[in-house]
């Protein structure tokens, strides 16, 4: 347990001389999740894996912000040693991976971004009540699941308003000038179906890349899978190992 500010974060380390990679999960997601992306890379390389604040075996926080999220990295990084790292983030977590590098190209060997960062404007505060309501709907089936660790301990007020914060940091005029500012390799990892109840959102979402890529060189598409945004690290594990090691055989500066 790694404390910061009110809470204590679950942290797990493999250690040894790998190159370290932290991996920043789902907006409600825990970090059992990345084993198979784990397995595939295999004990050569050091994996970091947590729980954001309110979720899995971390603790409450007061914030839950998406600020926070990227201090948060800073902290377990910290608290671990590792000065430099590949960071990887699916969904929520690729947002938080893609302003982490843009802000710490020193400490970034390469960043691969899962089914997230995307710049898209989705959101219109004319979504927040239906969106408010809707967490707090859902809230209460959720907590059956919060004894076996897959239902995050934030309350619902706290669920929607991180929700709504990634739509409005998702928009173009926020998120492009982040991606441009990207100075390590970075690589997306994106899905091809639809998640239930997305009606062709997220390929639309995913038609905003190609002008990022031709914007920054540093930035390519690794894979586009044939799995959706929910199965992604299920299906298509091999695919995001696979994305690491391109970003970290183009690291020039080494460990």
């Amino acid at each position: 347990m790694v404390p910061v500010d009110d809470t204590a974060l679950a942290v797990t380390d493999a250690a040894g001389d790998g190159v370290p990679v932290i991996y920043l999960n789902g907006h409600a997601a825990v970090q059992w999740q990345w084993r198979r992306v784990l397995a595939d890379l295999g004990t050569q390389w050091r994996h970091i894996t947590y729980d954001m604040r309110g979720r899995g075996k971390s603790q409450r926080s007061a914030d839950c912000s998406f600020e926070t999220n990227i201090r948060d990295v800073d902290a377990v990084l910290a608290a671990r040693g590792v000065a430099r790292a590949v960071v990887v983030g699916w969904s929520y977590g690729a947002f938080v991976a893609a302003h982490w590098a843009s802000r710490n190209p020193a400490r970034t060997v390469g960043a691969v971004l899962v089914e997230g960062a995307q710049p898209y404007d989705w959101f219109d505060e004319s979504m927040e009540p239906g969106m408010r309501k809707l967490w707090k709907r859902i809230w209460w089936p959720m907590q059956l699941l919060r004894p076996f660790g897959m239902a995050p301990r934030m309350t619902a007020d706290q669920l929607a308003d991180s929700n709504i914060e990634v739509g409005k940091i998702a928009r173009e005029r926020d998120l492009g000038p982040v991606l441009d500012s990207i100075a390590v390799p970075a690589r997306y990892v994106v899905a091809s179906g639809e998640s239930f109840g997305s009606q062709g959102g997220h390929e639309q979402t995913r038609a905003s890349l190609p002008a990022v890529t031709a914007r920054n060189p540093n930035i390519h598409i690794s894979a586009k899978v044939a799995g959706n945004h929910g199965s992604i690290l299920r299906k298509d594990y091999r695919a995001i190992a696979e994305a690491v090691r391109e970003v970290a055989a183009l690291d020039h500066e080494g460990n």
